[in-house]
């Protein structure tokens, strides 16, 4: 593990790198000032824990300042590790949407998802999902404010990448955190890539909730993978073009033939012949593949009947 990385984003906000894969600026983690400690956004899987905690650490925070620890949604590479950090947390309250909390308490479908998809890589990948205990989580569902230095973090319902997907917006930097809700935009990156996985991908419902968090004219856009994007507002309202376009390629491949490898093929064809002077990076399939595209869409289009004999 390299040392950790923390970075200052204005107004005491700060940026930790979770080097998620020994690799950086995959995987972002928050802290937010509050007028008696700090809200931490993210907590990144249990194989990051060290990082996260060396993170806040250098950032000159103790452990018993962290007062609320929010995740945007229930994967593994954003709330894996909540678990496995509540004990270095005592005065904590943690939160997630409604919908997933029930799988923090109880990880049994998380562990057997994980299993099922990464097979033998999924303990070295994610680590350990250990239970969150009932009485140190609430639920949330959407509207909630909570005060943290020079304003409020309001909380957005924002389905479609998942049911269980949130989005938080601070108004003292007006910055939105959209998790996976707006895609992955690394940095030095010139792509902003559609985050689609299943199982549980509906694309009405996230076109929906992008509309949503752009009608808090954020100032700052801060992604989970990976940080302040250089022109967010542009990349919240290219959002759908790009997703749409990704859908259309994947629609198309699965007519012809319904595999999720021919399908995440085409769709890495599409990238490469888009951005012609950069070819698609290795590091942003560490957290957005294309075969999990190619089953999020696989199932989107099953689902909605459009794979179908009389689908065309």
């Amino acid at each position: 593990m390299t040392r950790p990385t923390v970075r200052e984003l204005g107004e005491g906000r700060l940026l930790l790198d979770l080097d998620f894969r020994d690799t950086e600026g995959l995987v972002a983690a928050y802290l937010v000032p509050e007028d008696e400690g700090y809200a931490l956004i993210e907590t990144g899987p249990s194989t990051c824990r060290e990082a996260l905690l060396g993170g806040i650490a250098r950032a000159g925070v103790d452990p018993t300042e962290v007062r609320h620890v929010f995740v945007t949604h229930i994967h593994l590479d954003h709330a894996g590790g909540m678990g496995a950090v509540v004990g270095a947390f005592p005065r904590a309250t943690f939160y997630a949407h409604a919908s997933g909390v029930p799988h923090l308490v109880d990880p049994t479908r998380l562990i057997a998802s994980a299993r099922r998809a990464w097979g033998p890589a999924a303990d070295p990948l994610w680590g350990p999902i250990v239970p969150v205990p009932s009485a140190r989580v609430v639920a949330l569902s959407g509207g909630e404010r909570f005060p943290v230095r020079g304003g409020e973090l309001s909380v957005l319902a924002t389905p479609g990448h998942a049911r269980h997907h949130l989005a938080f917006f601070d108004s003292a930097i007006r910055g939105i955190f959209t998790g996976d809700g707006a895609g992955v935009r690394l940095e030095h990156s010139a792509r902003l890539r559609p985050a689609v996985p299943p199982p549980d991908l509906d694309l009405e419902q996230l076109f929906a909730s992008v509309e949503a968090m752009r009608r808090t004219d954020p100032r700052v856009v801060l992604f989970s993978h990976f940080g302040p994007s250089p022109d967010g507002a542009a990349d919240l309202a290219g959002y759908r073009t790009v997703v749409e376009a990704w859908r259309d390629v994947a629609l198309a491949a699965a007519r012809e033939r319904a595999e999720p490898e021919f399908v995440a093929g085409r769709l890495k064809e599409f990238d490469s012949s888009t951005f012609e002077s950069a070819a698609p990076s290795d590091r942003e399939s560490l957290v957005s593949g294309y075969e999990l595209a190619a089953l999020g869409f696989l199932r989107y289009f099953e689902t909605r009947g459009l794979l179908g004999r009389d689908a065309r």
